[in-house]
Order: structure tokens, then sequence, then C-alpha cells
């Protein structure tokens, strides 16, 4: 593939992945994050080495989640991830299931939301099972790992479990569905918990821990992780790439615009691939082009609403300011503007607002 169509290609992947007016950057990026096996291998060793060694990353599979129902898929950021067992010991493949549910937010409903997604996986594999006409007597569902990731600032203290939010005599204690979830809280993890394990992932981790701190204390902290990605090796150029394109996101979203000029250069300053500049520049542009379409998009309504005001005093003008506002297209907004000076009754123009 021709370089240009490459950066063609991955700049609008970006876009789509980080674009502020569909979603926020919290569950965009750790979407992004995690559908790079490497990071999925670094979060389990961060969170369980020991299971580590048992799964073969190299050939996890992103699974669709076509089996979520319909009601909830826009409602939750889980991913789920198949990765088959190393030791085999019987006659068949073990496949282990990962579920990653991310939260910027606390929820004490997680084990019950936990256990509700646990269960639809489980029902997709009796159903293919099913279509497959394999006899029952040869089913065999596959063991899920859940995993909980943390990024918000609120201490979580609730446990992850059914009892948790349920008030069970110790006698009936035995009845309700009991198993174990990994968590990581990134912001309350020990920053050489995530260092420690020498995985591209705990330094990009650090970095977010860091996305609402002083200046000082995230420069540092950018310029450390920074330090670490030069000593990746060529063969890992790509993860080199993705972890520079998170890092130049998490600081364009995260932290206020005085800020972003020195820490998007000292991004820079660690990337000799024209490709990412190229990505980073195009963004910078089209955050440019943005600005000055949004600045337009406010004069045009701040103009109408002064010729509006002008000329009906007696009219509810700034109660259209909404109306407006939501009109995304610039060109019917300057459309409205000159009818705002032509309009023979406020009743017409907001007629025409209405059309």
């Amino acid at each position: 593939m021709p370089t240009d169509t490459m950066t063609q290609d991955i700049t609008e992947e970006i876009r789509g992945l980080f674009d502020t007016q569909v979603g926020h950057f919290a569950d965009k990026s750790a979407r992004w994050l995690f559908s790079q096996k490497e990071n999925v291998q670094g979060l389990i060793r961060i969170l369980a080495e020991n299971l580590e060694e048992h799964l073969d990353f190299q050939r996890l599979t992103v699974l669709n989640r076509s089996f979520v129902d319909d009601t909830l898929r826009d409602l939750q950021s889980d991913m789920v991830f198949s990765v088959p067992f190393r030791d085999v010991t019987q006659g068949e493949d073990v496949t282990v299931y990962i579920l990653i549910e991310h939260q910027s937010t606390v929820d004490r409903m997680m084990g019950f939301r936990l256990l509700f997604y646990m269960c639809q996986i489980w029902n997709e594999q009796r159903r293919a099972l099913e279509r497959s006409r394999v006899p029952k007597s040869r089913w065999r569902l596959r063991p899920i790992l859940p995993i909980v990731y943390y990024t918000g600032s609120q201490r979580w203290e609730t446990p992850l479990s059914l009892s948790a939010v349920m008030d069970v005599p110790e006698v009936l204690s035995r009845f309700v569905p009991r198993f174990d979830t990994l968590f990581l809280g990134v912001k309350e993890t020990d920053p050489e918990a995530l260092t420690k394990t020498d995985h591209l992932l705990g330094w990009l981790l650090r970095v977010l821990q860091e996305d609402e701190s002083d200046a000082g204390s995230l420069y540092d902290t950018l310029q450390a992780t920074l330090r670490y990605l030069d000593t990746l090796p060529t063969a890992e150029s790509v993860q080199h790439k993705n972890a520079i394109l998170y890092l130049y996101h998490l600081i364009l979203f995260r932290r206020p615009e005085t800020e972003r000029e020195s820490l998007i250069q000292l991004i820079q300053s660690h990337t000799i691939d024209t490709e990412v500049r190229n990505i980073i520049m195009t963004g910078a542009e089209a955050l440019i082009e943005q600005g000055i379409e949004q600045g337009a998009r406010e004069a045009t309504i701040e103009n109408m609403l002064a010729v509006l005001t002008e000329r009906f005093p007696h009219a509810d003008v700034n109660a259209l300011k909404p109306t407006l506002e939501a009109i995304a297209d610039l060109n019917r907004l300057k459309q409205l503007n000159l009818s705002a000076s032509l309009v023979p009754s406020f009743q017409a123009f907001q007629h025409r607002l209405e059309a």
C-alpha cells in the first residue's frame, strides 16, 4: 500500500476513534489501546503475570459484540477477545475469552453487569455449537477472564461482586454466584506497579495517571515515557507509532490549550516517522479548521440575534439561541442571518427557522 494511502487510512481511523463530536476520549482511547493485542498482553502482565505465559497472545482474536442485546450495546464499553491456552493436556484446544470492561465512573452494579455480559457470551457459544450441530455430549463452554479497566479519578471502593448489591442472610450466601474479576484502577495504582513490568502499556498508563496533574508533573512523566519509547527495538516500530499517536491525542483532549504546543513539540521530537508526523499535522490542521468554523458559527448566531433584537425589541429573541446553536450547517445559519434583516415579523423568522 502506498505511504500516502496508508497515512490517509490511519488518519481516518484516528479521527473516527477520537472525534470529539462523537464521543469522549476515555472510552474511545481505551477501545483503541486494546484493539492492539500487545496491549491486551500488557494488561494481563500488569494484573496477573502468572497467567501471561499460559496464553498465546499471537493468536488473540478481537471478537465482535453482535451477541450483546441491542438495547445495551450503545451503553457499554466492553471489549471481548479469544485467546488460545498454551498448556493443552487434553485432546482439543482450550480457548479463553477475555472480557475487558472500561469504566470512567464508579458503578456499584458492576458485579451484576459483568455476570450479565458473561452469560451473553456463553449463550452465544451455545448457539454456535447448536448451529454447528455438535452433539450435546461434546458441548463445552469456554472460560471467561473478566477485567475492569477503570480510568476515573474517584476511588473505587465497591466490591466487584453480586453480594455487594444484595442483603443476603449468611444461610443463603452460598446461592449467590461468585467469580473472580481482575481490576485495574489506573489513577490509584502505584506508578512502579505499572512500569516494573517493562511493557509499553504500563508507561502509557503512567501518562494517563497524570492527565489531571500540574503541568510539571505531566511533562516529566511524558518525557520519561518517550525516553522508554526510544529504547524499543526497530521490530516494534508499529507499537512506537501507535504509542506516539495515543500520547498526542491524550494531550490534545486532556490538557489545556495553553500547554498543548510545548507538549506536542516534545512528542514530535521523539519520532522521525514521517507518517506519524503527517497524522499529527493533519490532526492539528483539522482542529484549526474546526475552530475557525465554530468561531464563524458563533459570530453568525450572535449577529443574527442582535439584528432580531433591534428589529423586534419586544420578542423573546434569546429563546431562539439553543435552536440556532444546534444547527451544524454554517451555510444555513448564513441564510437565516440574511432572513433576520428581511422578514416582516418575528413570527415569520420563526417559521423560517422551523422550516
